[in-house]
């Protein structure tokens, strides 16, 4: 898959920084990795303070870019307040917000309830939130970009994984509203819909089951060479059609189409956003 953007227009577009919330490891720390052989430099969010400073040391030690390790809990009552105050004098040109694991699958009622909450505040609100703040940064500089990690369980409803299923739906649907609404800004926004991956806490859970899962770094290079062709990209050609089923509608011209009924009903006057499918080159 060629990229939209490559060398020098990808930094330009993109950094100086990046920051990648949920960063330390698995898809995260592979989107770190990514990013910084293109030449940014990567500002790594994560709750667990010594992995975290220890991976953001390593990657600035391996690349050659500059690292910044912000420790906080995604989950809190305020999660960017202490994003914010550590970014404050970065140009962050770039946001990808990895962060939303199903870390306890199980039937919904035999679950605390506390389980959904966190889910819902680490996969919904954290993205809103993070969204928001460097969203306004980002129309304010006239380019960048946003990429929302999401899950091929967004596409329906699931027993065992209700809650999550759920929130990574808000993910994708988030994604492709603002894929369409910041494009006019110079903003280019990524709803990233992966399937089994190979990382740490996947295969913590069963070695034997995620041992021929994607690698988490074709997943991150294959989304950001996606950033700036269509709202959302499925890593994977098995993924792609198993999504295309149960997806059949192009996604590009059905998002152009709900947003100009919403706005018509509104008054709102509604971009018409060019771009490609996640099963097109």
């Amino acid at each position: 898959m060629a990229a939209r953007y490559e060398g020098d227009a990808f930094r330009e577009r993109f950094g100086p920084w990046a920051l990648v919330a949920g960063g330390s490891d698995g898809i995260g720390a592979a989107f770190a990795r990514s990013l910084a052989r293109r030449g940014l430099n990567v500002a790594l969010v994560a709750r667990r303070q010594p992995p975290l400073e220890s991976f953001a040391k390593s990657l600035a030690e391996e690349t050659g870019v500059e690292t910044r390790a912000i420790s906080t809990d995604l989950t809190s009552d305020d999660p960017i307040a202490a994003i914010a105050d550590a970014t404050a004098d970065l140009d962050v040109g770039l946001l990808v917000y990895n962060a939303g694991s199903n870390p306890a699958a199980g039937r919904f009622l035999d679950q605390e309830v506390d389980a959904a909450r966190f889910l819902v505040a680490l996969s919904c609100r954290g993205p809103i939130e993070l969204a928001h703040h460097f969203g306004g940064r980002l129309r304010a500089r006239g380019r960048g970009g946003i990429v929302l990690m999401s899950s091929l369980a967004s596409l329906a409803g699931s027993g065992f994984h209700a809650t999550y299923a759920a929130t990574k739906a808000f993910d994708t649907s988030l994604a492709e509203g603002l894929w369409i609404e910041l494009a006019p800004e110079g903003i280019d926004v990524l709803g990233v819909l992966a399937g089994a991956t190979r990382t740490e806490t996947m295969l913590a859970q069963s070695s034997e089951a995620f041992a021929d899962a994607m690698d988490p770094a074709e997943v991150a290079e294959g989304a950001l060479d996606h950033l700036g062709k269509g709202p959302c990209w499925v890593p994977g050609e098995e993924n792609r059609a198993a999504a295309r089923g149960m997806w059949p509608l192009p996604r590009v011209p059905l998002v152009n189409g709900m947003t100009q009924a919403g706005a018509a009903l509104l008054g709102f006057e509604a971009p018409q956003v060019e771009g490609i499918e996640f099963d097109e080159d």
